[in-house]
C-alpha cells in the first residue's frame, strides 16, 4: 500500500519538483499551494507525512506544524526553508517536527530524510502508549526497571540483539519521562560515515566545510530538553567517542567550526547490538565512555529466549495488519502456533512481524495455516534430533579455536563475495567497520588489499 504524503508551498515550482521526486519513488503525493489549503486537506484525509515550507503567507510552516499535531499528533512533519537560522530549527523541533532541510536541497537528502521519517512514525491507528508486549518474567522486570528510571535523568544503556526492540524500549522511556512532551532525537550511529556522524550529533556553522552554505545545528541541540537515542553506539568510531564523552561530561557541545560551546539538556539513551565490556576489553570502545553510558543498564532477551510470548505478538500483528485488510479477526491454526513456538527466530520479534504481515497478505479465508509461513521462501520446519551440522560438515576440523573459524570464515566469505567488503559485511551479519576491525585483528587488511590489485591486473 502506498504511502500518502502532504507536500505544502507556495512556490509552484517547487511544488512540482517535490511531486515529481517523491512519486518516483513510489509515494502518493497531494500538493497544496497554502497553509490554509493544507489545514483544509488534513481535515478530510489522514496522511502517513507532511512536507512543508517554512514561510508562507498566512499560515506559515510552524503555525502548520502545531495544527497537524493537534489534529494526528503521530504524523511526522518535515519543514522546509530558505533562510534557516539556528532559532527556527530548535523552535520546530520543540513543538514536535521530525527534521529540518534548507533549500536548496538535492534530491536524495529528500527522500533520505522522507525514508527517516516515516520509518519512525507509528502506523495509522497505532496506539502512542509505546506499550510493550510480554508475559515473559524476565522482561518484564526489565520493563518495571526501565519505568523506575525513566522518571530520572540517568543514561541508559539498552543491550540487545537486532530486532528485539530496543528503539520501542528507548522511546518507552522517553514517554514515561517528564521530558515526554519534549522532542525525541534517534541518530543510528552505524548507518553514517565518520565524517557526517560528527556534523549531524553536534552541527556545524556556516562556512565549516565545503558545501555548508548555512550554519546547521546538531541532533544534541535538536534534542535539547528532551532525549537523544543513540542507535548502535558500538559501531561509533573512536575520535568520535572522544567527543561523546565530553558533551556528557560538561553538557556542552561544540559545532564543527564553532567558537564559543552550546549549552544543552539532553537525556541520553544508548543502544547495542554488541557486548560492550568485550569492545573495551579489545580497546574498540573507550573504557570512560562505557561507564558514562551504563549507569542504568536493560537487557531485552531474544524472542527464543521466551517464547511463550509468541502467541501474544502473533495475535497483535494479526490484529494490526489484518485491520488494514478487513480482517482484524484472522485465526491462526494450532499447527501454525506451533512451528512459531518452535522456530529459533533469529532476526527476533523483527522477523514475526514480517511473517505475520506475510502470512495476512497471502492466505486464504480459512486463515493463516502451517504452510503460510515461510522463511526466505521455504516454509519453517520443526525441529528435528540431531539437525545441527558436525565441524566436519561445515569445512572446520574439531578442536580448531573460535579464532581461527571466524579467520577462515571471513576470508571465505570475502572470496565468495570477489573482495567486495559491503557484500561481504552484509552475507556475515555484521557492520562494514566492524569488518574493518576485524581484517585488522587478523592481519588481512594487506592480503585482501593485494588480492584485489591482482585481480584489477588480470
Amino acid at each position: 500500500m502506498q504511502e500518502e504524503l502532504l507536500v505544502v508551498d507556495d512556490e509552484p515550482q517547487m511544488l512540482i519538483a517535490i511531486n515529481e521526486t517523491l512519486r518516483r519513488s513510489g509515494y502518493s503525493i497531494t500538493t497544496a499551494g497554502s497553509g490554509i489549503e493544507a489545514l483544509r486537506r488534513l481535515k478530510e484525509k489522514y496522511y502517513q507525512l507532511v512536507i512543508t515550507d517554512m514561510r508562507m503567507p498566512e499560515v506559515s510552516g510552524l503555525d502548520l506544524l502545531r495544527k497537524v499535531k493537534n489534529l494526528a499528533p503521530q504524523t511526522p512533519v518535515i519543514l522546509l526553508t530558505a533562510y534557516g537560522t539556528v532559532q527556527n530549527a530548535v523552535e520546530a523541533m520543540r513543538d514536535g517536527a521530525y527534521d529540518y532541510l534548507m533549500k536548496p536541497f538535492s534530491s536524495e537528502s529528500l527522500e533520505n530524510v522522507v525514508r527517516r521519517a516515516l520509518d519512525s512514525a507509528p502506523r495509522k491507528n497505532e496506539k502512542a502508549s509505546h506499550a510493550i508486549i510480554t508475559q515473559d518474567p524476565g522482561f518484564s522486570r526489565t520493563l518495571e526497571m526501565a519505568a523506575q528510571a525513566a522518571v530520572s535523568n540517568a543514561t541508559v544503556l539498552i543491550e540487545a540483539e537486532s530486532g528485539t526492540g530496543k528503539e520501542l524500549l528507548a522511546r518507552m522511556i522517553h514517554f514515561k519521562s517528564p521530558r515526554g512532551s519534549n522532542p525525541f532525537v534517534a541518530v543510528n550511529c552505524a548507518a553514517l560515515p565518520e565524517n557526517l556522524l560528527e556534523s549531524e550529533l553536534f552541527g556545524f556553522e556556516k562556512g565549516a566545510f565545503t558545501g555548508a552554505n548555512a550554519s546547521k545545528p546538531g541532533k544534541f541541540e535538536l534534542a535539547n530538553h528532551g532525549t537523544l537515542l543513540l542507535d548502535e553506539i558500538g559501531e561509533m568510531a573512536p575520535i568520535l567517542q572522544a567527543k561523546l564523552l565530553r558533551v556528557l561530561q560538561e553538557k556542552e557541545v561544540d559545532r564543527i567550526g564553532g567558537k564559543d560551546p552550546v549549552e544543552i539538556d539532553v537525556r541520553v539513551i544508548a543502544t547495542t547490538n554488541r557486548d560492550l565490556q568485550s569492545l573495551v576489553r579489545n580497546e574498540n570502545f573507550r573504557e570512560d565512555l562505557y561507564y558514562r553510558l551504563n549507569v542504568v543498564r536493560l537487557v531485552i532477551p531474544p524472542l527464543r529466549e521466551r517464547r511463550e510470548d509468541v502467541p501474544l505478538l502473533v495475535d497483535f500483528f494479526c490484529r494490526r495488519y489484518g485491520k488494514d485488510l478487513g480482517r482484524a479477526d484472522i485465526r491462526v491454526s494450532g499447527e501454525a502456533i506451533a512451528k512459531l513456538m518452535h522456530h529459533d527466530w533469529p532476526g527476533n520479534v523483527r522477523e514475526l512481524e514480517n511473517m505475520i504481515q506475510r502470512a495476512v497478505t497471502l492466505c486464504g479465508s480459512s486463515g493463516i495455516h502451517s504452510e503460510d509461513l515461510l522463511v526466505s521462501g521455504s516454509p519453517i520446519p520443526l525441529p528435528v534430533q540431531s539437525q545441527e551440522p558436525r565441524p566436519a560438515e561445515l569445512g572446520f576440523s574439531a578442536g580448531v579455536t573460535m579464532r581461527e573459524m571466524e579467520r577462515q570464515l571471513i576470508c571465505r566469505t570475502l572470496e565468495d563475495m570477489g573482495g567486495n567488503r559491503t557484500r561481504a559485511a552484509k552475507c556475515l551479519g555484521i557492520s562494514l567497520r566492524t569488518l574493518r576491525n576485524k581484517l585488522n585483528e587478523f592481519g588481512l587488511q594487506d592480503r585482501q588489499a593485494k588480492s584485489a590489485h591482482s585481480r584489477a591486473a588480470v
